[in-house]
């Protein structure tokens, strides 16, 4: 996205033009969201510049009828509702970024969004939740006897059990990592929820199987890395030999669809870890606490119970 940022300067007194970058700078990292949301908006932004430009409008500021056209030429194509919210939600972007109202904030917009949702009668796609059985089984049946499946493995444990988002997998280093007879301390430096990189914790615990302890299976890991820093999760040649790359969030989403079947992602290690929690009776205050969500309402999103004998108190009248 263009920056059409500026700290205004008075007349008077002129600000030392160091102070108008680094303020600059700063407002920009405000703004900005995850790095994977940075990568999503650039690439709706984009499209919607080159858009204007083909139709002879201005982008930046963009007027209510260029979105609006935008926005239903994106519906006509079939794309789903949430890559129209998406597209949307980067235009608004750009213009807050350049300091400027964003059309997107105009009720003709709005009523075109709820118009475009309606009619395609589609809801947001969520990541599916898997059963605690049918997850122990997958876990079971992991081959790790080589370097691939103990690391497969510890990575499958690791974001069930700590509720970790893939770019938080991808961004682990063997420093955030603490041990003790108590478990696993995981610090996260930043998230998705925590731009501002103040400290947050995950605990780990001991399971009583050791096929299906997390803390046993990254150690086991950990043993084959033989390394006292750098990332956790790193790439492997076909031959089983390690690298020093990072396992992307591409490829960390891979290796969950490999091992729970194609409807799943990597994110339904983190939907499962709620919804497995809470049939096992856990307040939401415990389940935030693992999860890092700010608020119940995203526990309840986030809660995947669509067989209607889960969780019903129908079961509990007494009858």
């Amino acid at each position: 996205m263009q920056n059409a940022l500026a700290i205004p300067q008075s007349p008077v007194s002129q600000v030392p033009a160091h102070l108008i970058e680094s303020s600059t700078r700063y407002v920009e990292s405000g703004l900005r969201g995850a790095a994977n949301t940075i990568r999503a908006y650039a690439g709706d932004w984009q499209r919607f510049t080159a858009w204007c430009a083909l139709h002879q409008l201005v982008s930046l500021p963009a007027p209510v009828e260029a979105l609006a056209g935008f926005l239903t030429e994106l519906a006509d194509a079939g794309k789903k509702v949430a890559t129209i919210q998406r597209h949307a939600a980067a235009i608004a972007k750009a213009h807050e970024l350049a300091g400027l109202d964003s059309p997107t904030a105009d009720k003709k917009v709005k009523v075109l969004l709820k118009g475009i949702a309606r009619e395609k009668k589609t809801r947001i796609k969520q990541a599916a939740a898997f059963t605690l059985a049918s997850f122990k089984r997958t876990i079971r049946a992991i081959d790790v006897t080589t370097p691939t499946g103990l690391r497969n493995r510890a990575l499958l444990l690791l974001g069930f059990t700590g509720a970790f988002r893939r770019s938080e997998l991808e961004a682990l280093n063997i420093e955030d990592l603490v041990f003790d007879e108590e478990g696993l301390v995981v610090s996260l430096d930043k998230s998705k929820t925590n731009q501002l990189g103040q400290a947050e914790e995950k605990a780990i615990f001991y399971s009583p199987d050791p096929a299906l302890c997390p803390i046993r299976s990254l150690q086991a890991w950990l043993r084959v890395l033989d390394r006292e820093t750098g990332c956790v999760f790193v790439s492997l040649r076909k031959n089983q030999h390690l690298t020093t790359r990072r396992m992307t969030t591409k490829y960390i989403n891979l290796i969950a669809q490999q091992y729970l079947g194609p409807q799943y992602t990597a994110h339904s290690l983190r939907a499962s870890f709620v919804t497995v929690s809470k049939l096992n009776g856990a307040d939401d205050s415990k389940v935030m606490n693992q999860t890092k969500h700010k608020t119940s309402a995203m526990i309840r999103r986030y809660t995947r119970l669509d067989n209607v004998r889960q969780h019903n108190s129908a079961k509990e009248l007494g009858l």
